[in-house]
């Protein structure tokens, strides 16, 4: 799980990156199975969304697999309405965002794959944090009797 002071950061990533697309209607940051780790998706239903990338993730990789183009980097789907993109970002996440068919293509891809490599890095970072364990403490233990009561002592 991403901290979150993490999930603030990609969450404002997003932000910016939809004040710097206008035709952006939305923007998600999920894991790769799934869950919705930040969203910016007004009237639309982050879950589900989020649920479906990685479906769609799912076929991208396979195919990208069995026609040796190598690892998953983006998907795009156009709608009669507008265009659906996916960008992997960094090894645990992924980014879908959501824009009008006004939208420049060449300029959604670009801040896209921007936004989609400093939420990587964010996540990735996070993940690498919270998965190393503890440092181990010099605090002196207390000592505890040994089983069967304690040791006798001279006198």
């Amino acid at each position: 799980m991403v901290p979150e002071a993490e999930v603030q950061d990609v969450l404002a990533e997003l932000q910016r990156l939809r004040a710097r697309v206008p035709l952006l209607a939305g923007a998600l940051a999920a894991s790769t199975d799934g869950l919705v780790l930040a969203q910016d998706t007004p009237g639309v239903e982050a879950e589900g969304v989020a649920a479906l990338t990685a479906a769609s993730l799912g076929v991208a990789l396979r195919m990208t697999e069995a026609t040796g183009r190598g690892g998953f980097r983006e998907l795009l789907v156009r709608g009669e309405t507008g265009y659906i993109a996916t960008y992997a970002a960094g090894s645990s996440a992924v980014l879908t965002l959501l824009a009008e068919d006004r939208i420049n293509v060449g300029r959604l891809h670009l801040e896209g794959r921007r936004a989609s490599t400093r939420i990587g890095e964010l996540v990735d970072t996070a993940l690498r944090r919270t998965a190393q364990p503890a440092p181990a403490s010099h605090a002196p233990r207390p000592r505890t009797p040994p089983p069967g009561g304690p040791l006798p002592h001279r006198t």
